[in-house]
């Protein structure tokens, strides 16, 4: 069985484990698209839209609903990168394990 100091040791170090993940997660950017590319979302790691970007092709003021519809797909595709790549960082750090309390934004 292990001694409290060999647990506490263990404890440090995924928690700077953690902190490190996180920090290569807030650098993160990704870009979720829709309509062939046509409507791109750019998020980073925080979940916060940086860039928003559209081709003229789709700006049509009697196709408003369509743009609306595609800035939402690219944003909820983005959305779901950034969420992957958080699980799939965190996943690395605990084995797997789901750790009561660990703080993951989705």
């Amino acid at each position: 069985m292990k001694n409290i100091g060999e647990i506490m040791k263990q404890a440090q170090a995924m928690q700077a484990k953690m902190a490190k993940i996180q920090e290569e997660l807030a650098a993160l950017v990704l870009t979720g698209h829709a309509g062939g590319g046509m409507v791109q979302v750019v998020m980073n790691g925080k979940q916060e839209v940086m860039r928003v970007r559209i081709d003229p092709s789709v700006v049509d003021a009697e196709e408003i609903e369509m743009l609306e519809d595609l800035v939402a797909a690219a944003f909820n595709d983005a959305q779901r990168k950034v969420q992957e790549a958080t699980r799939d960082s965190m996943a690395q750090l605990t084995g797997g394990m789901k750790i009561p309390g660990l703080n993951l934004p989705f």
